[in-house]
C-alpha cells in the first residue's frame, strides 16, 4: 500500500494565529495554552477514559498551512541561522514527503460543551485550526532519554533578546482578566526572536506585529532589544 487516509480526530484553538510567532518546539513556553477540541464521532467519554492519570500527551498532526507547498529532500534549519542544508529527515520541517508533525504538550484538564469533548493543554507551539489525527499518552520510561544525542540541536535554543512593554501595551496586558498571562507570553515569544534568520544581522531599527489569541501586537527590535509598542483587539 502506498497511500494512507486518515480521519482528523479533533481541531485545536491556540493563541497562535499565524506561523511567524509559534515557537520552533513544544514546551519553551508553559505559559501557551491552548485547547484540543474532539468533534462527533471521536467526542465520547469512554474514547479518553483513563487520560487524566498521564501528566503529557503526544499529539500527531498535519501542517496544514503548507501542506499544499509540497516538499523538499533539503531543507535550511532556523537554528543554523538558515545558512546550512540538512536532509529533511534529519530535521523537523515542515516540508515534508508526508506534512505531518508530532508534538508534545501538558495535560491541563478534560471537560464537556455539549457535543465538544475538550483537552486543555499547555506549553503548545500549534497554529490554530491545526487538524489532529492522534492523541497517545507520553510515558516518561520510555520516552524521556537523557542521553540522546540531540545533533546539531542538543539543547534549548537560547538568545540574548530582552523585552519591554510601553506604558499603554502593559496597562493593556493587566486589563484582561480572561488572559492573566498575556504579558508573560508576549515576552517569552519575543525571546524566542521569531525573525527571519537573515533579519536577525540588521543594525537597523525593524517594526514587527504578530496575533496572539485576539490581539494584535506590535513592537520594534532594536539590535537584542524589542519594545512592545502597541497592543489592540483584533477586529
Amino acid at each position: 500500500m502506498n497511500a494512507f487516509q486518515f480521519n482528523v480526530v479533533g481541531t485545536i484553538e491556540s493563541p497562535y494565529k499565524q506561523k511567524f510567532a509559534i515557537p520552533r518546539q513544544p514546551g519553551l513556553i508553559p505559559e501557551a495554552r491552548g485547547k484540543l477540541i474532539l468533534v462527533p464521532p471521536y467526542a465520547e467519554n469512554d474514547i479518553i477514559r483513563g487520560i487524566e492519570s498521564f501528566s503529557h500527551l503526544w499529539l500527531v498532526f498535519v501542517f496544514h498551512e503548507t501542506a499544499d507547498k509540497g516538499w523538499s529532500p533539503l531543507v535550511r534549519p532556523p537554528r543554523l541561522g538558515g545558512n546550512a542544508r540538512k536532509g529533511v529527515f534529519a530535521t523537523r520541517a515542515t516540508f515534508r514527503p508526508n506534512p505531518i508533525g508530532l508534538s508534545v504538550v501538558k495535560l491541563e484538564k478534560v471537560y464537556r460543551q455539549q457535543d465538544k469533548l475538550i483537552l486543555e493543554l499547555s506549553g503548545i507551539d500549534l497554529l490554530d485550526g491545526t487538524p489532529i489525527l492522534d492523541i497517545k499518552p507520553y510515558l516518561p520510561y520510555a520516552d524521556a532519554l537523557p542521553n540522546a544525542s540531540g545533533g546539531f540541536a542538543d539543547s534549548a535554543p537560547q538568545t540574548m533578546m530582552t523585552v519591554s512593554f510601553s506604558e499603554h501595551a502593559m496597562d493593556f496586558c493587566q486589563a484582561q482578566t480572561a488572559y492573566p498571562d498575556l504579558a508573560i507570553l508576549i515576552e517569552k515569544v519575543l525571546k524566542q526572536d521569531p525573525r527571519p534568520s537573515y533579519k536577525k544581522q540588521r543594525t537597523t531599527e525593524q517594526h514587527y506585529g504578530m496575533s496572539l489569541y485576539q490581539f494584535n501586537i506590535k513592537w520594534t527590535v532594536n539590535g537584542e532589544h524589542n519594545h512592545v509598542t502597541e497592543i489592540s483587539q483584533l477586529p
